[in-house]
């Protein structure tokens, strides 16, 4: 039999499935999935109600929402190791631990604020375990830093090629994708392209142009897609849009947002990349690579550290702006900015910034009025507001209205500028839904959107990236202006070399 006959075999082994998945999906005026009490008991889990879901680099992120997808109540323990992926020393261990509590302390005294969330349920009652999805697949280009995982769910298939998992595992509905910045889109533009759903990890993707086409293809193909912004299905994040649109503070014509990153978590700056030494045997180097340069390995230029790096990672921005921007672009109902500005400490051919402070004006929009955002990272802050109180550090998000000041953040409830503990805001309307993971699964089997799908994540996703456009581009000592219809700056033509790269031969979008 050849090759393409077994493929169409496979498939079509699969398609009654897959159609039977759509109809419970999209045609539940036709038949309802039985509930899974009357079938068979709390946790019982009908077939049908079942999605297929393959999991893309689940060394570290990865495995965390693939089981917060599919087994969030068996959670697989994940080693402790160094940045780079060494396995720690117990030493080392006891160290990193006091670091990271050091660290949260630090963040919970700058922000002054307890992170909000939705009411707790009554502790009383026993939680029904939630299944929402099957481990159908894994993937991870290093068989020992994803070792400890794969062997958590030894039914799963494994592979270290994605092309390869994509072709041999038809049954696969949905996939999860949470790989460096750069193998983002040709990934979930090959997975789509099969009509497969998306989840992918923030940043939704490394440039301008992968956002357009990443959104234009999920409409196309009528896929079910997420952006990895946790924080979007928060009740922090609703209550900030209630307040702002509910006009808690007035009418917003400015707002300042930041993050401490990179703050120590991997190395920016005017750096020079490590010199090339011998791939390791566990490791696929080439589909690491993806789309990138060929350029020689390293291991402190993968895992975690390699958001720094301007060929891989999209720095701070990358990292925290999807948690941190979500809120603004919808509580403002933003749409592209007009103009960007930053400025930034030094970098290098290889690495973003250290430190970056970048101007966004938005035009109006309905009765909102024109709007100004600040974005400040690596150790630059948000600037004090008038009247905060001595000893309350600043928030993430300052947000400035004709009536008042309101600090917020990623996913924190929002709170006055002075502190008023009598004012709760407006009564909550919008409606409050599970986590993303939830949102997601429920989405592919009623066949709607999701709060967070590639029609939202792009929109968030670009403004971002605008960001390391305008930043290479600071040494024109020119404020970019942004024709966002046409995807076209239009005052320096060369900003629109930025917007995309030439991918690695054999890769495509």
């Amino acid at each position: 039999m050849s090759d393409k006959k077994k493929k169409e075999d496979r498939q079509n082994s699969a398609l009654s499935r897959r159609h039977f998945l759509g109809l419970t999906a999209g045609a539940t005026a036709v038949f309802n999935i039985v509930p899974r009490h009357v079938l068979g008991g709390a946790g019982y889990q009908a077939p049908s109600d079942m999605v297929n879901v393959a999991g893309i680099g689940v060394g570290a992120q990865g495995a965390g929402d693939i089981q917060n997808v599919c087994d969030p109540d068996n959670p697989v323990e994940r080693p402790q190791r160094s940045r780079t992926g060494i396995p720690l020393t117990p030493e080392e261990i006891a160290a990193q631990e006091a670091e990271r509590a050091a660290r949260m302390a630090q963040m919970a005294q700058r922000s002054g604020q307890q992170q909000g969330g939705p009411p707790q349920q009554d502790q009383e009652e026993e939680e029904e375990p939630r299944r929402l999805a099957n481990i159908y697949a894994l993937c991870d280009v290093d068989s020992q830093y994803a070792g400890y995982f794969f062997k958590g769910y030894p039914k799963a298939k494994i592979y270290t090629d994605w092309r390869e998992m994509l072709e041999k595992e038809p049954s696969i509905d949905a996939v999860v994708i949470a790989t460096p910045d750069h193998n983002h889109a040709p990934i979930a533009a090959a997975f789509i392209k099969e009509k497969k759903h998306v989840y992918v990890e923030k940043p939704m993707v490394k440039t301008v142009y992968e956002c357009r086409r990443l959104a234009e293809l999920a409409k196309e193909y009528d896929v079910v897609t997420q952006m990895g912004n946790q924080g979007h299905a928060s009740e922090g994040a609703r209550r900030t849009v209630e307040w702002v649109q509910g006009g808690a503070i007035g009418l917003v014509r400015e707002v300042h947002i930041w993050t401490d990153r990179p703050a120590g978590w991997w190395p920016q700056g005017d750096l020079e990349r490590p010199e090339g030494v011998p791939v390791p045997d566990h490791l696929n180097w080439d589909v690491w690579l993806g789309p990138a340069p060929k350029k020689p390995y390293h291991p402190d230029l993968c895992h975690f550290v390699w958001r720094g790096l301007r060929d891989y990672g999209t720095g701070a921005m990358g990292d925290m702006g999807a948690h941190i921007f979500d809120a603004p672009v919808w509580s403002l109902n933003l749409g592209l900015p007009t103009k960007v500005q930053a400025c930034s400490t030094p970098y290098s051919d290889e690495y973003w910034p250290l430190a970056e402070m970048v101007t966004y004006e938005f035009p109006s929009r309905g009765y909102m009025p024109p709007v100004k955002v600040v974005w400040f990272d690596g150790g630059l802050k948000a600037p004090r507001p008038s009247g905060l109180e001595d000893g309350r550090g600043v928030s993430s998000a300052v947000y400035y209205g004709d009536k008042g000041v309101m600090f917020s953040g990623n996913a924190q409830i929002p709170t006055l500028v002075p502190a008023d503990e009598e004012f709760t805001g407006p009564d909550p309307w919008i409606p409050r839904t599970g986590d993303i993971f939830e949102d997601w699964i429920d989405a592919i089997k009623n066949g709607k959107k999701s709060s967070n799908d590639f029609s939202h994540a792009a929109k968030v996703t670009e403004i971002m990236l605008l960001t390391n456009v305008a930043v290479l581009t600071q040494r024109s000592n020119t404020t970019l202006e942004y024709d966002g219809v046409n995807m076209k700056v239009t005052n320096l033509p060369e900003a629109n070399d930025l917007f995309h790269y030439e991918y690695r031969q054999g890769w495509t979008l």
